[in-house]
């Protein structure tokens, strides 16, 4: 008996005269994610997308990947039947004899897309429990809180049969929304914003700060690592690493300790942007969140993006800690995170930073400091690396 993947779109389906063009990066970012693990053929009809697999594949592993894909708000593991009840009650009997010999109650589900179908929704679930009951004698019917649930969905060419559906990543397919470039530290916060700024459809690619010897190789690869942890929800990133230590040494040289972490996020804003305008991305993306640390209060904020002529986007920035660090455990990068390598922004940290800036000091210290040609070097001599699925 062969087995499909069935992914219902969610706000895709909203999107009208532009639909199309958003099922086909749906389906293309699912081919893509899913290359690893086998041969898949797709298609796409009344707001469902259909994903067949070649002969050998894990299901299992396809199902667990193509639920982290946006686009979709559930997905299931459906047996592929004929538009026959007899082939219907014959299949679901020996698919599920497992799940129903262990369970003790359940019920059956019916949806009838095709109404050429000569049985109607109610008729299948009555006649297909019938049977079900006469097989399995154990089992009682209830039909609110199930242990299993049996689903029939006959639709144009075929009858799917399934226990229900899981949960998708939703949002909508990377790629649809532009691209962006995100500010990755090591932290917790920037890998989430990474995850909801894909969710938005934005194709991100990362940027990181290195600044050896303050910084060690370890620290590096653990970013590297995050975005490892980031393609099944991203896909393939492009990963810049900046040398950055010659630009904090003349930070602490050559500016107030107080204004340090201020004008280092100018230095680093400004080097993100010369990339981004090389490389076409049209915006930057932090992991900020209000009134974190003194360097993300309204005031810093204000201070810092006056250096940008893009937008920066800030998914994060009315989230708390914990609900940043919920998103971080769910997506797998929290653990990570919590590793103990230190990211530049730890370098030469001042201890009392100045929470509320005057943008009128920054701009003077900052042209003081004299920090234009150490930026156009550094964005100069920044390392592209690919980080694949």
């Amino acid at each position: 008996m062969k087995e499909i993947i069935l992914l219902k779109e969610g706000e895709i389906a909203l999107k009208g005269l532009n639909k199309r063009n958003f099922e086909d990066a749906f389906m293309r970012n699912l081919r893509h994610r899913l290359k690893g693990i086998g041969e898949f053929s797709f298609h796409c009809d009344q707001s469902m997308v259909y994903c067949e697999p070649a002969d050998g594949v894990d299901m299992d592993d396809a199902v667990e990947m193509a639920s982290k894909v946006f686009g979709a708000a559930a997905l299931c593991r459906a047996l592929v039947s004929e538009k026959d009840f007899g082939c219907i009650s014959r299949d679901t009997l020996e698919h599920f004899a497992k799940e129903l010999d262990r369970a003790r109650t359940f019920k059956v589900a019916a949806k009838r897309a095709d109404k050429n179908f000569p049985m109607k929704s109610p008729d299948i679930c009555i006649e297909l429990g019938h049977l079900i009951l006469e097989r399995f004698p154990h089992l009682t019917v209830d039909v609110k809180k199930p242990d299993v649930v049996i689903n029939v969905e006959i639709r144009e060419t075929n009858a799917y049969i399934h226990t229900g559906n899981r949960h998708a990543a939703g949002g909508i397919p990377v790629g649809t929304s532009g691209k962006g470039m995100l500010l990755l530290s090591g932290g917790i916060d920037s890998p989430v914003a990474a995850y909801m700024m894909a969710k938005r459809g934005v194709d991100i690619s990362c940027i990181h700060f290195a600044s050896p010897p303050y910084t060690s190789d370890r620290a590096r690869l653990k970013v590297e690592r995050l975005c490892e942890k980031l393609t099944p929800y991203i896909g393939d990133t492009a990963f810049y690493c900046v040398p950055f230590t010659k630009i904090q040494e003349a930070l602490r040289d050559r500016v107030p300790s107080e204004l340090f972490t201020i004008i280092m996020r100018r230095c680093m804003l400004k080097i993100a942007q010369k990339i981004c305008e090389k490389k076409g991305l049209q915006a930057l993306i932090t992991g900020e969140s209000v009134g974190q640390v003194a360097s993300q209060t309204m005031g810093a904020i204000v201070c810092t993006d006056e250096a940008a002529h893009m937008p920066v986007f800030r998914p994060c920035i009315g989230m708390d800690k914990t609900e940043i660090v919920e998103i971080s455990q769910r997506i797998g990068t929290f653990d990570i995170s919590i590793e103990p390598y230190e990211d530049c922004c730890t370098v030469f940290s001042p201890k009392h930073p100045k929470t509320r800036p005057v943008l009128k000091e920054v701009l003077a210290a900052e042209e003081k400091g004299g920090f234009d040609e150490l930026i156009e070097e550094a964005a100069e001599n920044t390392e592209l690396k690919v980080i694949k699925l």
